[in-house]
């Protein structure tokens, strides 16, 4: 089946907030990830979940969310524009009826052993013992502000009696002051465009006390930076209903919470520093459901090592390498080609650290040091200090290395293609892709605006040069009089789908992209709409604007 993309899929409220904060151009380049149906790796995702989060209306016009699980493999995919669950809805749950009745829902799936989070909405409907989801639209979501977490069934679970109200009891204050992630619902019916309307379930997630309690019936959540598609402050201002659900992960306790909410947009950078603006919420009802789910998670410490930067590397004018080494002579956990490492950065002036995850850029092979190649953004809070603070002698904490964004395991024609800092995964790739016995062909392409921007340059063209498979193509949007067409670049201009087309790679290769939101969005829609099958395309974006950092995989 073909790709379809939804030319506009926001609406009023989500245009108004993007236009708030000067990104009026999200809805040029984000219908390249917003689709009708979802793309196989999608359904596969799903399809491996224990438990999804709902979002949606009851029958008193509430919005609420809840978490649905059911035994392993009790979601299905027919086709790529439904789900099936084979679930069974506890009679407490405040969505039961509307679910049951036929419902337009928004609906995550998160994987917080992995940080992987996708999105969609639907229309969901009862079919026999099983519901069925008939998928409006579908994207996928940025990994940031998860805690990582395992799962297991707990066994014999017996659900309590609910618990409901209009005032935060002194356990329910506590349980949301402690949590370290919230699910939020939210939704609207009005507009022109069909596609635009329904409901949104998403994820918020920050250190325990994120969420703050100002009373026994109102809340204020911090937004911080994201995709810039505004779905649920979007919401919000079309329709200020809002629906809440706190999870005891020790527990499988579920409090739920509906009220309405307005928008603080100059938030008071004394309570969060790194809040970018808040959701006050009044609360109207409140459900609280002990051991509602069999489901329990794993404590969220994970374990961090102390790193001891070894080397500081500037590589080009904005972009810097750090080389980070385990203390005590310990052995560096080994890493995929492509994955990122989550690290902790004590800044002066924040109670705690601030965590940030950056592709790692070297050899998989290297067994001394992991490297990370990172772009000092302007408005970047983490990049600035690394850049400014962090010399050669300095710690940083960092946990394991994470993330599915890798190599294909076949030996098959590659396609690497970046832009800007967006090279960083792809240097770290082409290592791997070179360093095995390899028959087919491998093409890096990469833009950047000038020779003073491109970062790792040298060391990609050692890479090329000793491979007989490897090619690379170079292209500058703005080269200097000093770069000379032909020695330093190849073409003048951005990176097209035609620029890729030509390289005749052949219908076995695969695409791996990363690079800003409106690069990615174009060169992905391109390749689909000339052939490529979505599997054989993968995808990670970088430096969209210096407050999204992170977008849709």
């Amino acid at each position: 089946m073909s790709s379809k993309a939804l030319r506009n899929p926001f609406h009023e409220g989500e245009l108004a907030a993007q236009m708030r904060v000067g990104a009026g151009d999200v809805a040029r380049w984000a219908a390249g990830f917003i689709r009708d149906h979802m793309p196989d790796q999608h359904r596969r995702f799903y399809e491996t979940l224990p438990f999804m989060v709902f979002a949606g209306e009851d029958h008193h016009g509430q919005n609420w969310v809840t978490l649905v699980e059911g035994k392993e493999g009790f979601i299905t995919s027919p086709n790529s524009r439904q789900l099936a669950l084979d679930m069974k809805l506890d009679d407490q749950d405040p969505l039961k009826k509307a679910l049951n009745s036929g419902a337009d829902i928004g609906a995550i799936g998160i994987e917080p052993s992995t940080r992987r989070r996708n999105r969609f909405s639907g229309h969901l409907k009862r079919n026999g013992s099983r519901y069925i989801v008939d998928i409006k639209q579908s994207f996928g979501n940025c990994p940031q502000y998860i805690t990582e977490r395992t799962w297991h069934y707990s066994g014999k679970n017996t659900p309590g009696v609910a618990v409901t109200g209009d005032q935060l009891t002194p356990s329910q204050r506590t349980l949301i002051e402690k949590s370290d992630t919230l699910f939020i619902g939210s939704g609207q019916q009005s507009g022109a465009s069909t596609f635009s309307r329904g409901y949104d379930a998403s994820h918020r997630g920050g250190a325990p006390g994120f969420v703050q309690v100002l009373g026994n019936n109102r809340l204020r959540i911090p937004d911080f930076s994201g995709n810039n598609f505004f779905n649920t402050i979007g919401n919000l201002i079309a329709n200020p209903k809002i629906g809440l659900v706190f999870v005891d992960f020790e527990t499988g306790d579920l409090l739920h919470v509906t009220g309405r909410a307005k928008i603080d947009w100059m938030p008071n950078q004394e309570i969060d520093p790194l809040a970018q603006r808040f959701i006050e919420v009044e609360i109207c009802k409140i459900v609280e459901r002990p051991s509602a789910l069999a489901l329990r998670w794993s404590s969220p410490d994970q374990p961090t090592r102390s790193y001891l930067v070894t080397k500081k590397v500037r590589e080009s004018a904005t972009i810097t390498s750090f080389y980070l080494t385990p203390e005590g002579g310990r052995a560096l956990p080994a890493f995929k080609p492509g994955q990122h490492l989550p690290i902790e950065v004590q800044i002066p002036g924040h109670s705690a650290p601030v965590k940030r995850s950056y592709s790692l850029s070297g050899s998989p092979k290297d067994a001394k040091a992991y490297r990370l190649t990172i772009k000092r953004e302007q408005a970047g809070l983490v990049s600035q200090f690394l850049h400014q603070e962090i010399a050669e002698g300095s710690r940083l904490r960092a946990s394991a290395p994470s993330g599915t964004f890798t190599l294909p395991k076949a030996d098959e024609p590659l396609v690497l293609v970046s832009a800007g800092v967006g090279l960083t995964p792809m240097v770290s790739m082409l290592h791997a892709a070179l360093a095995a016995p390899r028959h087919s062909p491998v093409w890096f392409v990469h833009s950047a605006r000038s020779s003073a921007e491109h970062a790792l340059r040298q060391e990609v063209e050692d890479l090329i040069a000793q491979s007989p498979v490897a090619q690379q193509r170079i292209f500058y949007t703005r080269p200097s009089r000093a770069d000379a067409l032909g020695r330093q670049f190849d073409k003048q201009g951005r990176i097209t789908v035609q620029d890729l087309l030509r390289l005749r790679a052949g219908e076995r290769a695969h695409y791996r992209l990363c690079g800003p939101a409106g690069f990615v969005a174009d060169l992905s829609r391109g390749l689909e709409t000339a052939g490529v099958g979505p599997e054989s395309i993968a995808f990670e974006l970088f430096g969209a604007r210096p407050t999204s950092q992170c977008l849709p995989e």
